[in-house]
């Protein structure tokens, strides 16, 4: 059986709150899970919890949210976390044996296959791709 391709949006917006990095944490889980796609959930989810950590601490200014995005396009999830006008450098140098932060994207960067930043009219989006099995492939079907 040939799957069709499927392309699937959700956003939500969070706010500037530490309870916020959990909600978002359930909110892309659940959303996954709802799309059947389930493969790369722990990847995802250490995504964004990274990518919704750092909007908290670094890229949401007091009193405005952040919103995150999450697109299934055939076999690609891609995640997206939006705000702040703060520039932002995702090659960024290595935290110190004694730091406390600092590594946060450089393991998202690991364990995403595409990983970018782009300028929106207010703000920016840091986003990150994830590839996942289709449909076929996950019922073992040749694709």
């Amino acid at each position: 059986m040939r799957w069709p391709l499927v392309s699937l949006s959700r956003h939500r917006r969070f706010p500037r709150s530490r309870a916020s990095v959990r909600d978002a944490r359930a909110f892309v889980r659940q959303v996954l899970t709802g799309w059947g796609h389930t493969d790369r959930l722990d990847d995802v989810t250490l995504c964004v919890s990274e990518l919704a950590t750092n909007a908290l601490l670094h890229g949401a200014p007091p009193g405005r949210e952040y919103c995150v995005s999450l697109t299934l396009d055939g076999s690609v999830i891609r995640l997206a976390r939006d705000s702040g006008d703060r520039q932002l450098d995702v090659d960024i140098p290595e935290a110190g044996p004694e730091a406390c932060s600092g590594r946060g994207l450089r393991i998202v960067r690991e364990v995403a296959d595409d990983m970018g930043i782009s300028p929106e009219v207010v703000g920016k989006s840091v986003w990150v791709v994830l590839k996942t099995a289709s449909p076929g492939e996950r019922a073992g079907e040749a694709y």
